[in-house]
């Protein structure tokens, strides 16, 4: 990290995603949200990393804390934060997660007790540093360790866990955001064909293609299948690929 840069904690569970800028300065951005802190606490903070030198022995990174006012989201672990582009503009999209509960609630029993994040869409604009909470009524569930792919100006929403009902339902959401002159717009649609995953590995093939690895289906069963989703247009496919020739340590294991 160069000398300039803040301290950034080993955060467990953040939420990450790469920010593509316009100049030539901002091509290689990575946002880093919430986790959890080597104190067993939960950050709300945000930080923005980038590329400040590159040769054949090393990268220097550098690490800023963005401040943020608004309706700021809640400390939080197991959520997404990703990236939307539209007319030109972008903005980040957080979602989902997990929290501790209200400290009024809290004994001593249950000091780290944790409960879904309400199923809110935070809008965050990285260049002003300010926040806005959307409330979708097609989202009824906070889910936490769900995928979440974003293309353009869209994100989708695949499976997740719910603390609430203590399931992994197959949802695929659409999340659309358009970014006018005026007040961002955001609508989302529920699509068929989700499914049924939490804490899964998510990896982008090319341009148009991701695949899916890992994760859970049940509480004590792991996903062994591996999925391919392929984006075109407005549509989302997402079908079975070959599964893989698990080693046995993999099969037989818990984790």
């Amino acid at each position: 990290f160069s000398k300039d840069s803040c301290y950034l904690p080993p955060l467990r569970y953040p939420a990450t995603c790469t920010f593509k800028g316009s100049l030539e300065s901002e091509k290689q951005k990575y946002i880093i949200h919430g986790g959890k802190t080597p104190n067993n606490e939960l950050s709300d903070k945000i930080y923005v990393m980038s590329v400040v030198c590159k040769n054949n022995k090393k990268v220097t990174f550098r690490c800023t804390e963005k401040d943020l006012v608004g309706d700021v989201p809640e400390a939080r672990y197991g959520h997404s934060i990703d990236m939307v582009y539209s007319r030109g503009k972008s903005m980040g999209v957080v979602f989902g997660g997990r929290s501790y509960i209200p400290s009024a609630q809290r004994t001593t029993e249950k000091w780290n007790s944790v409960a879904d994040c309400l199923p809110h869409i935070f809008l965050v604009d990285l260049e002003f540093g300010c926040s806005t909470s959307y409330i979708l009524p097609e989202l009824q569930d906070g889910l936490s360790f769900h995928v979440s792919i974003a293309r353009n100006d869209t994100i989708y929403i695949l499976g997740g866990h719910s603390l609430a009902n203590n399931i992994r339902p197959a949802n695929l959401y659409r999340i659309r955001v358009d970014l006018p002159l005026g007040s961002p717009a955001v609508n989302c649609t529920v699509l068929p064909g989700g499914i049924s995953v939490s804490s899964a590995i998510l990896t982008q093939t090319n341009s148009d293609e991701f695949v899916i690895v890992g994760g859970y289906q049940l509480e004590n069963q792991k996903r062994m299948v591996c999925n391919i989703i392929s984006l075109e247009g407005n549509k989302i496919e997402i079908r079975e690929m070959e599964t893989p020739d698990w080693t046995p340590d993999i099969k037989h294991s818990k984790l």
